[in-house]
Parts: structure tokens; sequence; C-alpha cells
């Protein structure tokens, strides 16, 4: 298995953060990343996410979430074809450190055997993908 990881501190109330990572309709107003996601964040519901990592072209795969607790975590597994090929767990977590600071963590577990093949694109385009999600995320929940 193998994971990438990005964190962010954000000078907002976890409750603001969440409001905005939730609204997948403003998605393609500011997300440099995930360009849109269609679906439901309920557990086990299916979604439409579609992503495009740094220097990449744009991606359409329909993941099922995973985790969803209000205001702290949200994620989805994601996979190729079908298990055990190439598998994506990407889990967004919001952690409050004081009053109206928050850690914002953003990262992804990778497994299959595929995973290898494409590790060395992973590491750079898709995690520079993260970061500018996350920058933009603090850039409006501190507005």
């Amino acid at each position: 298995m193998k994971q990438l990881h990005t964190e962010i501190i954000i000078k907002a109330p976890a409750a603001k953060i969440w409001s905005i990572l939730l609204d997948f309709d403003r998605y393609p107003e500011w997300n440099p990343f995930i360009l849109s996601i269609r679906g439901r964040a309920h557990l086990r519901e299916r979604l439409k996410v579609t992503v495009q990592p740094n220097n990449s072209k744009p991606m359409t795969f329909k993941p099922r979430v995973t985790m969803y607790k209000k205001e702290r975590q949200f994620a989805w597994l994601g996979q190729l074809i079908m298990t055990g090929m190439f598998d994506g767990h990407h889990i967004f977590e919001i952690e409050p450190i004081e009053d109206g600071v928050c850690r914002f963590i953003h990262k992804e577990q990778f497994s299959g055997w595929l995973v290898p093949m494409f590790w060395r694109k992973l590491e750079v385009g898709t995690k520079e993908g993260f970061i500018a999600m996350n920058e933009k995320l603090k850039e409006l929940a501190e507005k």
C-alpha cells in the first residue's frame, strides 16, 4: 500500500470548512483538482467524481462513500475495473486545533497490483493537485 498525505492549517471553524467541502455543486467554481462530484455524501452511496491531476487529462470514476462523520471525516473508495487492480481510498479529515482553527488533512491510500506502475505520476501530479485544492479551500474558508 502507498499513501499520499497532505495537510494545511485553516483559520476557520470546522463547520465552515465542512460546508465548502460538501457543497459539490460549487466545485467547478473553485476546485482546481476535483472538477466535479455528483451524488450524495452518505455512507455506501455511489458518487461520480471527475479529477484532473497536474499535467494530466481529466479522469472520471464512480467511488462509494466509506466514511461520513459530520464536520470531521468524509471518504470514498474508488476502484479501477475490479477490486485489487488499483484501489484508491480518498480521505478528507478536519481536526479542530483551537477555537476557530483547524487542520485539514487530505490523503489517499492506494493498493492493488497496478499501483507501482503509476506511483511516480501519483506522487507528483496527484499530490500537487491535493495541495492546490487545500490552498483554495483555505482561501475560501478564511474569507
